[in-house]
């Protein structure tokens, strides 16, 4: 059934992406600052995040380079943005996702946007991810962090910066590795696969079973050059360098992942009293992912290799003005993604024949053109904002048995927040996104697993999809006082042409479809004493598809996680001093699409605890313990639209890391 929020209550309504600053909370979006400083796990960005948003879950696939959801929406659903720059993965299984491409050591602050409400940038239907990493300084200054754990984690990193009136450079470089982690009942990865029954050939060879789970080196630079009087020139460089991660539920494991992302910009500031900022930048990332069973038993005489590469490139224009107390930003975005894959036998490729295909994807080209434009005010205890885009999008592969694709799509919101007073306020919005079918819905083949001889080729694209549509509400109320802090938040969306993957078609799985997804959030600090605060959050959401797919009967949505929350007690018992109990929490999955591989799943408890102690301003040293009674849980179900282990409906899920220990030396200079 065609649902429609008509956008004509954009001249009487509002909203706003719930910002919530972690401190302070604010309404605009979620704001995580400190990412670095916090994430002393590991450099997995996807974990920070999801422990630090409540939105926000993860989808476990490895030891490392893990996948996030924002209220159930993932993949092209929602946007992955670094310092401008769009980011992709090569990987049509989610092996290397957009946020696996930068470190958490490497960040400056995180912006999560829940809702369709970002304008800037190109497909953030459902939510997206803004990161700014570190910037040079005018400065000397420099960091060494030195972090070890269970499983013989090891990481090193350095970072330097400085310069003058004219030049500042930024130089940043780490180093991570680690064993495969155990479970709460001691298997390592490699004893999880041996241990299922979906694993069959797909187990590891018995020379890989203590092989390390992943090797990962990564830099960063920056060069910003004062061109002018508040003009200034900015360039930099991003490699990821990731070798032997191992995915134990998936065929394959990544041979290696490499990615480069290089940006320049061009930044005015202060050109008239209207006219504040000129931006102008142009981004390239490119990323390089073989994927193969060479560590498996079933590559032991065949091995299997899957490599695809994807670029993607862009150039933006962004004008902020000033007028008559109007915020005003108007924008120009353009950009091409390219995204290539292909098949090896033996390192052979496969060759092209009625039932074998030497390409998954051949050489698609997304190219993609917008105007954007926002604007802010308020009046009185009233501030609006105001966002629309107009995007045109082609899509195209050198396959000519499918066919091209243009879409047109109109994106606009509308968000208002009503000050109740300086400590309580009250928000609503209303917002339309939508966003275009990737090359591996359109056009993905998946060549039959080895032994290849009575195979044949699956297509799993289907290339007359439409474009997804997300029209959604948010409300909430918050309040910030000398006592406490508190958020809470709700959301209805409505999605029209959903992209969703049908197990039981022969060919073409994905389809179109109609669906509602809501929930609620909340975000609280309670400020006990002056050295005791409580944090908490939790989140809720629902999907449901307005009618059951073909040949199914299951209405539940994919990808929904169900109750979550986490309590924390943090007692701050020197200067710049804290240790940390926490408790994180999940319902079981009782609401869960049976149909299409998910599972039900048991509900989870897990303590935490963690002690930063600062010996002086330039150096601190971090303990933690994760899981400290060695539970044995899941977290991320198995959705079909990976391609998983599975016999029959026994698919392979992965269990998260038992009791955990790990430090962490941290000096500045």
């Amino acid at each position: 059934m065609h649902r429609i929020i008509p956008l004509s209550l954009i001249a009487v309504t509002s909203i706003y992406a719930a910002e919530v600053t972690l401190s302070p909370i604010n309404v605009e979006s979620t704001l995580i600052t400190e990412v670095a400083q916090n994430a002393k796990v590991s450099a997995d960005l996807a974990q920070a995040l999801s422990t630090a948003v409540p939105s926000i879950d993860m989808n476990r696939r490895s030891g490392i380079a893990n996948d996030i959801y924002i209220r159930g929406q993932k993949r092209d659903n929602i946007s992955i943005e670094v310092d401008g720059t769009k980011i992709c993965g090569a990987c049509p299984n989610r092996m290397d996702p957009p946020v696996s491409h930068i470190l958490a050591s490497q960040i400056d602050e995180v912006e999560v946007i829940e809702g369709p409400y970002d304008v800037e940038t190109f497909g953030t239907m459902s939510g997206g991810v803004k990161i700014k990493t570190k910037k040079p300084s005018q400065k000397f200054s420099g960091e060494m962090n030195f972090g070890a754990g269970s499983w013989r984690y090891r990481k090193m990193g350095v970072t330097g910066s400085g310069g003058n009136d004219l030049v500042r450079v930024l130089v940043s470089a780490s180093s991570e590795s680690s064993d495969q982690y155990k479970d709460g009942d001691g298997n390592t990865l490699a004893e999880q696969v041996k241990n299922n029954p979906s694993a069959g050939t797909y187990i590891y060879a018995p020379q890989y079973e203590d092989m390390k789970a992943y090797t990962k080196k990564s830099a960063m630079t920056k060069l910003y050059i004062s061109t002018a009087d508040n003009q200034e020139l900015q360039l930099s460089y991003t490699g990821n360098r990731s070798d032997s991660v191992l995915y134990p539920n998936s065929k394959m494991d990544a041979i290696y992942d490499d990615s480069n992302i290089y940006s320049i910009a061009y930044n005015i500031d202060d050109i008239s009293n209207a006219y504040k900022n000129l931006n102008i930048q142009y981004y390239y990332s490119d990323v390089d992912h073989p994927m193969g069973t060479d560590y498996r038993v079933a590559g032991a005489v065949n091995y299997m290799t899957s490599q695809l590469q994807t670029t993607m490139q862009g150039l933006k224009l962004k004008n902020s003005i000033t007028v008559d107390n109007y915020e005003l930003l108007v924008g120009l975005d353009g950009s091409k993604r390219t995204w290539d894959g292909i098949y090896y036998k033996n390192g052979i490729e496969i060759p092209d024949s009625s039932t074998k295909s030497n390409k998954s994807i051949d050489n698609a080209i997304t190219d993609n053109m917008a105007i954007f434009a926002k604007v802010e005010n308020s009046f009185g205890n009233f501030d609006i904002s105001l966002g629309a885009r107009y995007d045109i999008t082609h899509i195209q592969n050198d396959d000519v048995n499918q066919q091209s694709n243009d879409y047109n799509g109109f994106n606009a919101n509308i968000f208002t927040v009503y000050n109740l007073n300086r400590e309580h306020k009250l928000f609503f919005g209303l917002g339309q996104a939508s966003r275009v079918p990737d090359a591996r819905e359109l056009y993905f083949k998946q060549n039959a697993p080895l032994p290849a001889p009575s195979g044949r080729i699956k297509i799993t694209g289907t290339d007359d999809l439409d474009m997804t549509t997300n029209q959604e509400v948010d409300f909430g109320y918050e309040t910030d006082n000398e006592n406490f802090k508190l958020k809470i938040k709700g959301f209805y969306s409505l999605l029209t042409n959903y992209i969703y993957y049908n197990k039981d078609l022969a060919n073409n799985n994905f389809v179109n479809i109609d669906a509602t997804v809501y929930g609620a959030e909340l975000s609280a600090s309670i400020y006990a004493t002056d050295d005791i605060t409580v944090d908490m959050g939790a989140s809720y959401k629902r999907g449901q598809k307005d009618q059951a797919l073909d040949n199914q009967d299951d209405k539940d949505l994919a990808d929904m996680a169900p109750l979550r929350g986490n309590i924390a007690l943090n007692y701050e018992y020197a200067n710049n001093s804290l240790a940390t109990l926490e408790l994180i929490a999940s319902d079981k999955w009782s609401d869960y699409d049976a149909d299409n591989g998910e599972q039900e799943l048991a509900a989870w408890s897990i303590v935490n605890l963690k002690a930063k102690h600062a010996f002086s301003k330039n150096m601190d040293f971090t303990v933690g313990i994760n899981n400290l009674f060695n539970e044995t849980y899941t977290q991320s179900n198995t959705y079909v639209d990976l391609i998983l282990l599975s016999a029959g409906t026994d698919t392979m899920l992965i269990n998260e890391p038992g009791r955990y220990l790990y430090t962490s030396l941290d000096f500045k200079f």
